[in-house]
């Protein structure tokens, strides 16, 4: 086994700062970042004493009603940090012809699956320098596109985005969302297709899960009561013409008695700060099936008669299923037969068929089983057809099956990758999204009767995907299980254990880490550089069991299986300690970070990107108590003896050298609060033993972005360029000139 340990040479003779980049170092990096006030606040629980010496980063934004309005102390702190990150990021060399390298990289076109209704295709598309995708339609498949919504025309900014749309059952009209900065709060508006104008609707507060009535009278949808209050969800029906105000309620959130009335008080407000409620609805409006997520892997249901609500205005629920673990998926009606996805029962998923007079789950029936070498992801209803989502070792396969649950095939892909299929239950038309490393993201045009496929759309790519290869290894974690990891790199590279390696991951929540391109990293693979993605514990790669091995009291499975991937690529001759970087954003930035404060020996940078991290604290800040039954809380003396351990921000220590970090958050993030990059980035600069022109420590909070959702080209071209360069700096590219 190679030393983990990086050396601690002279300025001179660093792998990471030869004579290119001392000048520059001089200059700026040696400046080192603003100083940071410490102002210790000691809270004692359960019995442990812990000192917060930068709680008064938290700043005014301790809720969502505060966002975009910190105190000007802590406004002041983020710019000059700020100034630091953009002083030394957009001067080191080479900077602006990466810049130049990734912009047409950037521009290339994406484009969604089509939403089909009768001849009528709805799809959204970005081209070019465009800062947003345009919503499209198209008259038949192969018919003209026609724009529908485009938010350059509505915000010159380009910060407004289409976050989603719904066509009504003829295509005659169309409801959708916009937000602004990424704060992600989609307010709802009605379009005519016809003849491109507004309706008079406009519904705010988060709107999302809108589905039309038969008639296109109205239709349901959801929205937070308070936009401030991540826990107000409400689900109501519209009718078009009338105030929004007058809607009609079928249930909300905050009403946890009437889901749960035998549970007690303390049951009741734990649940009441869970995802909470939703409601899918058939296309008769016949049915209304409510579920409740009770945490990130277990949701309740119930299926409610509407009609039998219409005419009396009583919403009485029939409980399908309820305390058990295992998500739900997708939910398609045939008359009254719902046929779901599901994990409840089955790590691995299986679908099933429920007669919605006699739901319970002592009813359901098994139309897929679950398979023990593959798991199931989503199910789709075309014509007389159930098409099957599959992962088996992260890459994609797609059954069909009768709806008796007969064998009728596979959808043959165009390779080893990702991918999905949208259809209808009208149709044997499908569309198939496909996409690998060394394959750009792709739309074809199925049928799944003859099983025919044309390509339907393809973004043109300036990039040779022929020049890099992928392979798929699996590694031994430290308490011997099997974890796969993807590796990425030009064609012929060689194991000499010096090429600059990116290592990513996420374990959370039940998603799978899959094959995905991106012309971006081209550059990188070009220069010499290898990507690697580990599919650890946490994720969704091996069903139910895989995800719950990866949370609460499992959770440090999840830092030492990507630990394990790190020695791997060393041991195996790709990369050493000098040039291995690591990346993650969200819960991968709280993997990330706590890598960083885990095995600072074994990475040389890290880009932890609108992270958790004050773990201890995390529960307190905007709608994260959806994420206590993944993470567990410092509330419970119990959670509390493992969060502790392994929260990134209370185990920072003085002294220690820590690799080079770029700590990324956004102002408006509605999700992840910005005290986590705040309070990180400022520990991390005071404790390090490493100096700023060898292991810089960098904060760079974006005040026109939220988590991450609706950012402009030319935003995402700075982040892309920040990152990289950040990479190839400390990873050594600039310094070889590769």
């Amino acid at each position: 086994m190679k030393d983990p340990h990086r050396s601690t040479t002279a300025i001179g003779q660093h792998p990471r700062l030869t004579a290119l980049s001392l000048a520059f170092c001089a200059s700026a990096a040696l400046a080192g970042p603003p100083k940071t006030d410490v102002r210790p606040v000691t809270d004692t629980i359960h019995g442990t004493k812990l000192t917060d010496d930068y709680r008064w980063l938290e700043g005014d934004n301790s809720d969502a009603a505060n966002m975009g309005r910190m105190s000007e102390e802590v406004a002041g702190w983020t710019d000059a940090q700020n100034g630091y990150t953009r002083s030394v990021l957009d001067n080191l060399p080479g900077r602006k012809e990466l810049e130049a390298r990734l912009r047409p990289l950037m521009e290339v076109g994406s484009v969604s699956t089509p939403t089909m209704r009768g001849n009528r295709y709805f799809y959204s598309k970005r081209e070019g320098t465009q800062a947003q995708s345009i919503v499209y339609l198209r008259e038949g498949h192969d018919g003209e596109s026609r724009p529908l919504l485009d938010p350059s025309v509505i915000d010159s900014t380009g910060l407004t985005t289409v976050s989603w749309y719904v066509p009504n059952e003829e295509g005659t009209l169309l409801a959708f969302g916009m937000y602004r900065s990424g704060d992600e709060k989609s307010t709802l508006y009605v379009l005519d297709v016809d003849t491109g104008g507004w309706l008079a609707e406009e519904i705010p507060g988060k709107v999302g899960g809108c589905q039309w009535l038969a008639d296109s009278s109205g239709f349901f949808y959801e929205r937070l009561e308070n936009v401030d209050d991540p826990y107000s969800s409400i689900y109501k029906l519209h009718k078009l013409g009338t105030h929004h105000s007058q809607d009609k309620v079928l249930f909300r959130q905050r009403d946890t008695k009437w889901f749960y009335p035998d549970k007690n008080e303390a049951e009741l407000a734990a649940l009441a700060k869970t995802w909470g409620p939703f409601g899918v609805v058939d296309r008769e409006a016949r049915w209304l099936v409510i579920g409740y997520w009770t945490g990130t892997s277990s949701c309740d249901f119930w299926a409610c008669d509407l009609d039998r609500w219409s005419r009396t205005g009583e919403l009485v629920k029939t409980p399908m299923v309820l305390g058990k673990d295992g998500r739900s998926g997708s939910f398609e009606f045939d008359g009254d037969t719902l046929y779901m996805d599901t994990q409840i029962d089955a790590s691995n998923g299986r679908a099933v068929a429920i007669d919605l007079h006699n739901p319970s789950i002592e009813n359901w029936k098994d139309v897929i089983p679950e398979r023990k070498d593959a798991v199931l992801q989503g199910v789709g209803l075309a014509r007389g057809v159930l098409v099957a989502d599959y992962i088996k070792d992260a890459t994609t396969l797609i059954e069909k099956y009768s709806l008796a649950g007969k064998p009728l095939g596979s959808v043959e892909l165009p390779g080893i990758g990702s991918g999905g299929v949208t259809v209808r239950d009208d149709r044997t038309e499908g569309y198939l999204a496909y996409s690998s490393y060394n394959e750009p993201y792709s739309i074809y045009r199925i049928d799944l009767a003859s099983n025919a496929r044309e390509l339907w759309e393809r973004p043109d790519v300036p990039v040779d995907p022929s020049l890099v290869e992928v392979k798929q290894v699996w590694y031994s974690s430290k308490d011997g299980t099997r974890v796969p990891m993807f590796i990425v790199h030009k064609k012929g590279l060689k194991l000499d254990g010096n090429n600059p390696t990116i290592l990513y991951g996420y374990g959370g929540f039940n998603i799978p880490m899959q094959p995905g391109f991106s012309a971006t990293m081209f550059p990188w693979y070009e220069a010499g550089g290898v990507y690697a993605v580990a599919c650890i514990r946490g994720g969704g790669e091996y069903g139910n069991e895989w995800h719950r091995a990866g949370m609460l009291e499992n959770k440090q499975n999840v830092f030492d299986d990507f630990i394990a991937a790190g020695e791997w690529l060393v041991e195996n001759g790709y990369t050493s300690p000098e040039h291995l970087g690591i990346a993650g954003g969200s819960n991968g930035g709280l993997l990330t970070g706590t890598c960083v404060t885990q095995r600072p020996d074994l990475f040389a940078a890290a880009i932890v990107a609108v992270p958790l991290l004050d773990m201890v604290r995390f529960q307190d800040f905007l709608m994260a108590r959806y994420w206590v039954p993944e993470y567990g809380s410092a509330e419970n003396a119990d959670q509390f003896e493992y969060i502790v351990k392994y929260s990134p921000y209370q185990n920072i220590k003085k002294g220690v050298k820590y690799p080079a970090t770029l700590v990324t958050a956004g102002e408006n993030d509605t999700r992840v609060h910005p005290m986590h990059a705040r309070k990180f980035a400022a520990a991390l600069q005071a404790a390090t033993s490493g100096s700023p022109e060898e292991d810089p420590i960098f904060l760079w909070v974006d005040r026109d972005a939220g988590h991450g959702q609706g950012k402009p080209l030319e935003l995402r071209i700075r982040d892309v360029a920040d990152q990289r360069i950040f990479m190839m700096w400390q990873l050594g590219m600039l310094d070889k000139g590769r």
